[in-house]
């Protein structure tokens, strides 16, 4: 195995690599890079976590729709071995299907035609300190696929939770090369999904609830060397700012933000961490993500607007340069980390003007809606009218409209704070559906109330300072800790809900629309749902063996279309029932307010695959089968 030092790790990864038989090249053409775009063109395939760069969570195929879903049955499921949060979905191209897990990590290649058949897996050895400063339960988003080219064979990359970025080979899980990303020593994970562009892969980090400072990373898929990394905070040098960095938008903030923002030098320790979702443009060769919360959740202790954490980051791929940052929350009170899905559409905004857009549904609880071009913001939407921080967000500038009665300053407890530190929205990959022009939104509806406290930095350790306590929000049933989330279709362009309805549990993993107009999303307490697209009507369900915090995927292989979805509860929502927790404030305050979540479901950890009428490979019982003599 490779040495853990970084600057050992460029150059054993370099020799593993040669030493493999694969050629190194500098400068290789974008191939690799329309080869996935073509994939993700195929609706067979589901190549992303977001099925391809518009992140749209969005199939073509109809074969499953508002008639025939009814229908829908198992067809097949596999068990990974391993407890905790699956988050993520699965991948498949061609006649694979990838599938990942929970710490430690373990990676899977199935064989479609024979589910039952593991065709290789990798197991890693990680260092088991790692689970102690996961924030959150020790999660993993999901896996990434390079196709290859004339050089170098097919490459799956995984993120590790002790902070490695893996290489391998598609067909045989062998490890290529590893690359050391993220220090545990400091508290920085990884549990981010990789995210390839071109013959880059793209990773960023954990680790902000424990003071670690934020960055994204592009390394070579095929050697591991790092090509560039650029930080949330700091000076504009490692910020990777372009030359007209916000320049159609200057009331964003320009020049030298990264360290003025902050009190001396408190941006080195001051959060800003990105482990969510990224979203990519070929055309302008820009991609998109946010960074998350500031260190330490006491505002106090962090005067100033703490650029750029909370914001939304437009990055030229091939240099990492930025070229507009919008910041949701500045000087952010309440965790409200804004990492969440980019959503990618064309559609016209209220002039009729036809605009290239990314939606962002941000963990404060509004709903954003930029000119991916340039970062003009073209709404700012509240997700939910509860939402009570902040009265409205003013287009021109930016800028929120605070309600100072739910801010969190020093000695007061701030009380009914909506959302809560959890956020309206948090991890979970929400769906687009271009006919329909709807966002297809799994909402949290949770509140807090927050008391901070003051803490000292200690490198490793949790650096929040604050005590939080959950609870329903108003439209949810308080006295019995139920009615915590919902479900939503939302019109970006109009600001309007079309249909949304209340849940049992935050709907936490996310969404998938369909061209059959059906919406899929599983639910904490187990259920693969589907719902009417234009109604909102439930159509079918089906209960899981454990708690869903992944998002559902579809894939057709032999002529059937299939829906597949993780199943696994975890998660910071199930941090009380997986860590067997009863503090009402632990886990950040997530144990109170799912405190009956063990109640419908418990652990487990798997991928579950449904058909209409439940055919599939197994429809031939004899599939196989064990024949003596037969090497297979």
């Amino acid at each position: 195995m490779i040495t853990n030092t970084p600057s050992a790790r460029g150059a054993s990864a370099l020799a593993m690599a040669v030493a493999m038989g694969t050629a190194i090249l500098t400068a290789a053409p974008a191939v690799a890079n329309d080869k996935l775009v073509e994939l993700a063109k195929d609706p067979a395939n589901w190549v992303m976590t977001g099925r391809d760069y518009n992140e749209q969570n969005y199939s073509e195929m109809t074969d499953i729709n508002k008639e025939t879903v009814k229908r829908l049955r198992p067809a097949w499921s596999f068990s990974t071995g391993v407890l905790h949060g699956h988050e993520g979905t699965p991948l498949v191209v061609g006649d694979k299907m990838f599938v990942h897990t929970p710490f430690p990590n373990t990676t899977f290649a199935l064989d479609l035609n024979e589910p039952g058949h593991i065709l290789w897996q990798n197991k890693p050895k990680q260092n088991p300190t790692a689970r102690t400063v996961a924030c959150c339960d020790v999660v993993n988003r999901g896996l990434a696929y390079w196709p290859g080219d004339d050089q170098v064979k097919p490459l799956i990359f995984r993120t590790q939770l002790e902070g490695n970025i893996v290489a391998m080979d598609a067909d045989t899980g062998q490890t290529r090369w590893m690359m050391e990303n993220s220090d545990i020593k400091v508290g920085s994970t990884l549990t981010i999904a990789p995210y390839v562009i071109k013959d880059m892969v793209l990773v960023g980090s954990s680790g902000a609830e424990l003071g670690v400072r934020g960055y994204v990373t592009a390394y070579d898929v095929k050697t591991g060397e790092k090509k560039w990394r650029a930080f949330a905070t700091g000076p504009d040098e490692e910020l990777l700012l372009a030359d007209d960095f916000n320049a159609p938008n200057p009331q964003y903030g320009q020049k030298n933000l990264g360290t003025e923002t902050w009190e001396g030098d408190a941006w080195k320790i001051g959060g800003g961490t990105n482990w969510g979702w990224y979203a990519y443009d070929p055309d302008l060769d820009m991609f998109y993500y946010g960074s998350g919360n500031p260190a330490p959740w006491n505002e106090t202790m962090r005067p100033g607007d703490n650029k750029w954490t909370m914001s939304i980051w437009g990055r030229e791929a091939s240099t990492g340069k930025a070229k507009f940052a919008y910041q949701k929350t500045p000087h952010d009170e309440w965790d409200y980390a804004g990492v969440n899905v980019m959503m990618l559409s064309v559609q016209k905004d209220k002039e009729g003007k036809e605009r290239k857009l990314l939606t962002h549904p941000d963990r404060n609880g509004i709903v954003y809606t930029l000119d991916r071009s340039n970062g003009d913001l073209i709404s700012a939407d509240k997700m939910d009218d509860t939402v009570n921080w902040v009265k409205q967000v003013d287009l021109k500038t930016g800028l929120p409209q605070r309600d100072p009665e739910f801010g969190t300053r020093m000695d007061h407890k701030g009380r009914d704070i909506c959302p809560s530190a959890m956020g309206y929205h948090n991890q979970g990959h929400d769906s687009y559906d271009p006919e329909r022009r709807l966002f297809m939104m799994g909402i949290n509806h949770i509140c807090m109330d927050w008391e901070p406290f003051m803490l000292p930095y200690r490198a490793g350790q949790f650096f929040v300072g604050a005590t939080l306590t959950m609870y329903p929000g108003p439209k949810g049933d308080r006295q019995n800790a139920l009615g915590l989330g919902q479900i939503k279709a939302y019109d970006a362009i109009t600001g309007q809900m079309k249909w949304e309805h209340m849940e049992r549990f935050a709907v936490w993993g996310g969404t998938m629309a369909t061209a059959g107009g059906v919406t899929f999303y599983g639910t904490l307490d187990g259920f693969l749902k589907a719902r009417d697209s234009d109604t909102g009507d439930l159509l079918w369900k089906f209960k899981l063996p454990s708690g869903v915090i992944g998002h559902p995927m579809t894939y057709k292989h032999d002529g059937r279309q299939y829906i597949a979805i993780n199943y696994g509860v975890g998660g910071w929502p199930g941090v009380g029932l997986v860590f067997d927790l009863a503090d009402p404030t632990a886990g950040l305050g997530s144990v109170g307010a799912f405190k009956r979540l063990q109640e419908y479901t418990q652990m487990g950890g798997g991928v579950m695959v449904f058909s209409l009428d439940g055919d599939g490979p197994y429809s031939d019982p004899n599939l196989g089968e064990y024949a003596p003599g037969d090497p297979a």
